[in-house]
C-alpha cells in the first residue's frame, strides 16, 4: 500500500498490522509527541500517534530505504537510498490538509534534498554547522552540503583508505555541542566487509576527538546516544541497553530486550527503542543468539528511572526491520508528505501566509 489513508488512519486498515499494550498510546497521549520510525525493509516512515482517548493511529509514508532521521525544532532530516531530504513542519498547512482539516497539529513538508548517490548512509544528525552523517560504505563521518556527494571529515585510525567497501561497519553517532563526539562499529578491520566475522565480541564505541576506544567487546552495538550524563548504546546482538558513564568509562545494562535493538530516542522519563526482526536468511546475522527471541519486529518502551519495559508495539504483518526511531515533541498529531505523489505540489508556505491548491488546480505531472 503506498500510503495510508489520511481520513482513516486507522491500524486495521493497512498490511502493518499492529498489536500493543494498553501503555503504549497512553504514553504517547500523555506526553503530547508522536514517534516516528524509519524502516527501510519495508520502505517506510511511519508515524505513531495517539488520540486523547488512548488510541493508536498511525501514518504510514513510503519512501527509498529511509535510514538515520534527526530532528532539530520544526525541521526533520531523513536519510534515503540515494539523496538526503530535509522536511519543514507547518502548523498551519497541517491545521488545513485538504485530505482532513483540524486533525493534524504538525505537518512535515518536503523543502530540500541533497543528491548523495548510493553511500549506505545509517545515523544522520544537524549540527553547529552542517549536516552530518556516517558512511558507512566508506567507513567514514562526513558533512553534506550541496558541493560534493559527500565530504569526509573523520574516519577510525585503522581505516588506510576510503573506498566502498564497508571495512568496519560504522554505523553509529552521537552528538555533543554540535559535532560528533562518539561512533559505533562492529569490528575493526581493514578489508572489505571484514566486520561479519566475530560479530558478538568485536564491537565498540570510539571517542571521536582523540580516537580512544571508550568500550570494546560489544555485540553488534548501535545507535550511541548521550543523555544526562551517559553514552546509551543499543547492543543488538544480546538485544541490551546498556549505558556508560562518560568520565569513568563504567557500563552497565539498564535493560534486556527481546528484539534486535536499533534505533532510539528519549523523551521526559521515556526512552523509545526500535526491535527488529532477525533475518533468517542473513548468513552474518541468521545464526546469532538473539535470532530466537525476535518473533515481532516494533517499539518498546522504556522508564528510565526505573529501568523497566513499561510498553510495547508489535507488527504482525509487512514490517521486519527498524532502523531509527525519532520522538516528535509537542505534536501530537503529525504528518509527513514524500515525493512520490504531487500531493506535496499543493501546499505552499511562505512568511507571511500558507496556501493549499484547490482540487481544480491540478499541480505539474513529470
Amino acid at each position: 500500500m503506498e500510503e495510508q489513508k489520511d481520513q482513516k488512519d486507522q491500524v486495521a486498515e493497512t498490511p502493518f498490522q499492529c498489536r500493543h499494550t494498553p501503555e503504549f498510546p497512553m504514553i504517547l497521549a500523555k506526553l503530547g509527541c508522536t514517534v516516528a520510525l524509519s524502516t527501510f525493509q519495508a520502505g517506510k516512515v511511519i508515524l505513531l500517534s495517539a488520540t486523547p482517548e488512548g488510541k493508536l493511529i498511525q501514518l504510514i509514508r513510503s519512501f527509498k530505504k529511509p535510514m538515520g532521521m534527526s530532528l532539530r525544532g520544526e525541521q526533520i532530516l531523513l536519510a534515503t537510498a540515494n539523496e538526503v531530504m530535509l522536511f519543514k513542519n507547518s502548523r498551519e498547512l497541517a491545521k488545513y490538509y485538504p485530505k482532513a482539516r483540524d486533525t493534524y497539529d504538525a505537518m512535515f513538508m518536503p523543502r530540500v534534498s541533497f543528491y548523495s548517490g548510493f553511500l549506505d548512509l545509517h545515523d544522520i544528525a544537524f549540527g553547529s554547522d552542517g549536516i552530518y552523517a556516517v558512511n558507512t560504505l566508506f567507513s567514514c563521518l562526513i558533512k553534506v552540503d550541496a558541493q560534493y556527494s559527500f565530504t569526509p571529515i573523520w574516519s577510525p585510525p585503522f581505516i588506510t583508505k576510503l573506498a566502498s567497501e564497508d571495512r568496519c561497519h560504522l554505523n553509529g553517532m552521537a552528538m555533543e555541542n554540535g559535532k560528533p563526539a562518539y561512533i559505533t562499529a562492529f569490528g575493526m578491520g581493514d578489508t572489505p566487509r571484514s566486520w561479519k566475522s566475530n560479530l558478538m565480541e568485536t564491537g565498540f564505541l570510539m571517542r571521536v576527538a582523540d580516537n580512544q576506544i571508550i568500550a570494546d567487546g560489544l555485540a553488534m552495538p548501535h545507535s550511541p546516544r548521550l543523555h544526562g550524563g551517559y553514552i546509551y548504546v543499543l547492543l543488538s546482538g544480546t538485544g541490551e541497553i546498556i549505558r556508560i558513564k562518560t568520565e569513568t568509562g563504567v557500563r552497565e545494562t539498564v535493560c534486556t530486550l527481546d528484539g534486535f535493538v536499533r534505533g532510539m530516542d528519549f523523551y521526559g522519563e521515556f526512552l523509545f527503542v526500535g526491535l527488529s526482526k532477525i533475518r533468517q536468511s542473513s548468513r552474518a546475522f541468521g545464526e546469532l543468539p538473539i535470532a530466537d527471541r525476535t518473533k515481532y519486529p516494533g517499539m518498546a518502551v522504556v522508564h528510565l528511572p526505573t529501568k523497566t519495559l513499561v510498553a510495547l508495539a508489535e507488527y504482525q504483518t509487512a514490517l521486519e526491520e527498524i532502523y531509527d526511531v525519532c520522538v516528535l515533541p509537542n505534536m501530537r498529531r503529525a504528518n509527513i508528505l514524500n515525493t512520490e505523489k504531487p500531493e506535496y505540489l499543493m501546499g505552499l508556505h511562505t512568511p507571511q501566509t500558507t496556501y493549499w491548491a484547490r482540487k481544480d488546480e491540478k499541480p505539474p505531472v513529470g
